[in-house]
């Protein structure tokens, strides 16, 4: 009996392949390291040959887990990182390493074009701030600076779109990444008018097919089954970029709830769930993303932090620094263990955090390299658990800062990430927002959602509400009501959050400069 899919989610340092049932349980996950190389250029780039092998190790690992794997698979589907050019020619080779989504060559590209009149019908119509981690601007660079590599290539691949070529020899990608970076997201095409914006317009021919992977799927080719061990002809189906996949598999689509869903992670990621195109809010800074869901008519908003819990990282680790100099050796963990109890013994707005400490400024919801971190209203009374609740309270308002510039902010929030456990961040996070939250115990949020849209495809499920009722729900914890006088102190300390923050960007520019910066 078939009744395993097998969900590959293919990371920038770590390639996973999960086996779960058809009705949603984990079964299996292994996961095989991968690598990059920092460039001192400002280039990441991965080497695209060995991220297949190394998808391939993550499925045999995984078959080794489960003796009866090759028997039992139904569908294999794949997601992975997101953003970033993948480049092969017409044998299907590579013709240079593939540039990560943490490159950021094409950096003085992008503010070059933020600046010209092109770029807010642009904006208009992907719905998606430009960045150097995208492809267009990354073809660009590579076309003032290196024409010979795109001379040589035929097809200009993401991630999940090698690995799915590779597996099927179909090339192609999907509607989530083809409208981001060059289409119309409500007609969910390619744009001849953003291509023409991003200067090209003679590489149109490098933008393989978009193809929906809960309606279609390709075949395991002979020389792909005796690479993983799979039987030929076994449906592959190509999901959305991880961020996507990952949304659905927390939780984020429920076509009976008003909801968002935040990653509480390094980056934190937020996302609103949008029943219609014209529900979509273009927001006039022409800052964060839009996405396709796998689901007909929606999509997915989001704006992200460059830095989340990094900012928690970095007052624990001045902790543990100042420890170190008196000889006592901790662990971050050691402190993290402590420190909800140190946030809820701390009176609530007692001071103001702004969490930029990104080395690289911020994104979302507004765009400044120069942008950084500070406490405000600080005085000597304040101890460091007044710094830890701070710095939880303004990962939450800039939370609420990002749901703002897509919208009302959402009625209830699906969390995920590993700081989603702590119970003072919901707690926060909950009053900041005046939402409920629930938390997915999903720990492979990415392969289940890729898996999800692999069981729609192959008709396990008639949509995917129906899938989401069995794949989802059972893994979300309780509803966590926000604290009604917690929200009334909140909403009154977001105002001057706010108007802190849009006060700051002269005294930013002006330390950047006098820093080097």
């Amino acid at each position: 009996m078939k009744d395993i899919l097998i969900g590959i989610d293919a990371g920038t340092s770590v390639i996973k392949s999960v086996a779960f049932s058809t009705k949603g349980k984990q079964l299996a996950v292994f996961a095989q390291p991968n690598s990059y190389e920092n460039l001192p250029s400002g280039g990441v780039e991965q080497d695209i040959a060995r991220t297949w092998q190394d998808t391939v190790e993550s499925i045999s690992g995984l078959a080794a887990q489960l003796p009866d794997l090759v028997r039992r698979t139904l569908a294999i589907a794949v997601t992975g990182q997101g953003d970033g050019t993948w480049l092969i020619d017409a044998e299907g080779e590579p013709v240079c390493p593939a540039w990560l989504w943490l490159d950021s060559r094409a950096a003085e590209i992008v503010d070059e074009m933020r600046k010209s009149p092109e770029d807010r019908a642009r904006f208009e119509l992907t719905g998606t701030g430009l960045a150097a981690c995208q492809q267009g601007p990354q073809l660009q660079w590579m076309k003032r600076h290196q024409p010979e590599i795109l001379e040589k290539a035929v097809t200009a691949f993401h991630c999940k779109d090698w690995l799915y070529y590779k597996l099927c020899g179909d090339r192609a990608t999907d509607p989530s990444e083809g409208t981001f970076t060059y289409g119309n997201f409500r007609t969910r095409t390619y744009s001849d008018e953003v291509i023409a914006d991003l200067d090209l317009s003679a590489q149109r021919h490098l933008l393989p097919d978009m193809i929906e992977g809960t309606r279609q799927h390709g075949a395991l080719t002979l020389a792909a089954a005796q690479a993983t061990g799979l039987p030929e002809g076994t449906p592959v189906v190509l999901g959305y970029v991880d961020v996507i996949c990952a949304a659905l598999g927390a939780g984020l689509y429920d076509p009976s709830a008003d909801l968002g869903c935040t990653i509480v992670g390094s980056t934190g990621m937020h996302m609103r769930f949008v029943k219609s195109a014209d529900d979509v809010v273009i927001n006039p800074h022409a800052t964060g993303y839009t996405m396709p869901f796998p689901v007909p008519g929606s999509y997915a908003q989001m704006q992200s932090n460059l830095a989340g819990t990094l900012n928690i990282d970095w007052l624990l680790d001045v902790a543990l620094g100042v420890l170190s100099s008196e000889g006592i050796e901790r662990e971050r963990a050691d402190l993290l263990a402590k420190a909800d109890a140190l946030v809820a013994a701390a009176q609530p707005a007692n001071l103001l955090y702004q969490p930029y400490i990104s080395a690289a400024g911020e994104r979302g919801p507004f765009t400044d390299a120069s942008a950084s971190a500070a406490f405000l209203g600080l005085s000597t009374r304040h101890g460091y658990g007044d710094l830890l609740r701070a710095t939880y309270e303004g990962l939450s308002f800039a939370a609420r800062d990002c749901y703002e510039a897509m919208g009302d902010l959402p009625k209830e929030v699906r969390l995920t990430g590993g700081a989603a456990r702590s119970k003072q961040i919901r707690h926060i996070l909950s009053a900041a927002l005046g939402a409920k939250v629930r938390t997915s115990e999903r720990v492979e949020a990415g392969a289940a959602g890729v898996a999800m849209m692999a069981a729609v495809c192959l008709g396990v499920y008639a949509d995917m509400a129906d899938c989401a009722a069995e794949w989802v729900t059972p893994y979300l914890g309780e509803s966590e009501a926000p604290d009604p006088e917690l929200t009334a102190i909140y909403g009154k300390t977001y105002a001057l959050y706010e108007e802190a923050r849009r006060s700051m960007p002269p005294l930013w520019r002006s330390l950047a400069q006098r820093n080097g910066v």
